[in-house]
């Protein structure tokens, strides 16, 4: 099972191209075209709850799923006036939003029971840290992946407040997290990475470097103590991997931002290596017949475009 930040997207398509089993709990229907499905967020992670970005929202999710939280706010308006409504927790996964608050009310149900499922299931959970700022409604503490108003919904600061978890409130939501999936799934290994995804923006009074360097700073350290306090939970380095000065920032694109192919390939190959030396694969597919050399040249730029449902911090971009 993945969950997380951006980055986690590499991992689960990554590792179901390599013919692992990435755990898929909420499917789409088989009428419904790839593209289109991926657009919903279908087999973009375990289960349709898009970008987890903070510890706190993953602990939420999950208390969510098992009814031990129901949040005073349910849905928000579908944004610049579009007809119907969108999920607060899941702004971006329903293009167009949801018709009505009863149709949001359905599909949640079966969203939370796919939830339920993973947990239960799975083997393995692979989560990244994203993100430690974030926005929380001031009456019940619920947090949202991005700030009301982005995406739908509307800002209203009496309501809705910045927060900015630092490491005691980061590792103690983290720990939380896993300690309530162990009651659920005992023998669940755990996988901890840390997005190496720079801010694109800060809403603290300071330089988005600086808050990059404590955000980042914050998440290594709650995935370390975690690593410390449970067994069978192992860190991997997937940040240090992309940032690591001997690298030069050859693995960013030219936004800086953006983590490249290669880089991913990398990461993901030393990923492979450590994590699934030995482990059986289904055998490789024949080899397709011989193309023109023009035509095998298309069909790799076509194969290599790669879309990721990346907001993490860059909420102000329509993907």
């Amino acid at each position: 099972m993945t969950a997380g930040s951006c980055f986690a997207q590499h991992v689960a398509r990554t590792m179901a191209d390599a013919g692992f089993n990435h755990l898929i709990t909420e499917t789409v229907h088989p009428i419904i075209r790839p593209k289109v499905a991926r657009a919903h967020q279908y087999g973009v992670f375990s289960a349709r709850y898009g970008n987890v970005y903070t510890a706190r929202q993953l602990l939420q999710l999950l208390h969510r799923a098992y009814g031990l939280f129901t949040p005073q706010v349910a849905c928000w308006p579908a944004p610049k006036g579009a007809p119907g409504v969108v999920d607060p927790f899941r702004p971006q996964i329903q293009p167009g939003g949801f018709l009505s608050a009863a149709e949001l009310e359905a599909d949640r149900a079966v969203h939370f029971a796919a939830v339920r499922r993973a947990i239960e299931q799975m083997d393995i959970f692979v989560f990244t840290l994203g993100l430690t700022e974030g926005w929380a409604d001031r009456r019940d503490g619920a947090v949202y992946p991005i700030a009301p108003g982005v995406a739908g919904g509307t800002y209203d600061p009496e309501t809705v407040g910045f927060v900015n978890f630092d490491e005691t409130e980061t590792y103690a939501d983290l720990a939380a997290a896993l300690e309530f999936i162990r009651d659920k799934n005992p023998r669940v290994k755990v996988i901890l990475t840390v997005s190496p995804v720079p801010l694109n923006a800060t809403y603290e009074p300071r330089h988005v470097l600086v808050s990059t360097t404590w955000s980042k700073a914050v998440l290594r350290l709650a995935a370390e103590k975690a690593t410390r306090a449970f067994a069978d939970c192992v860190y991997f380095p997937s940040y240090e991997i992309i940032t690591s000065p001997h690298v030069q920032g050859r693995y960013y694109a030219e936004d800086r931002r953006e983590v490249t192919e290669a880089g991913v390939s990398h990461v993901m190959r030393l990923f492979r290596k450590h994590f699934t030396e030995g482990a059986r694969q289904p055998e490789a597919p024949a080899p397709a017949p011989a193309l023109e050399d023009a035509a095998r040249q298309h069909l790799e730029q076509m194969s290599a475009r790669i879309e990721i449902l990346c907001d993490e911090a860059a909420i102000d971009n329509e993907r």
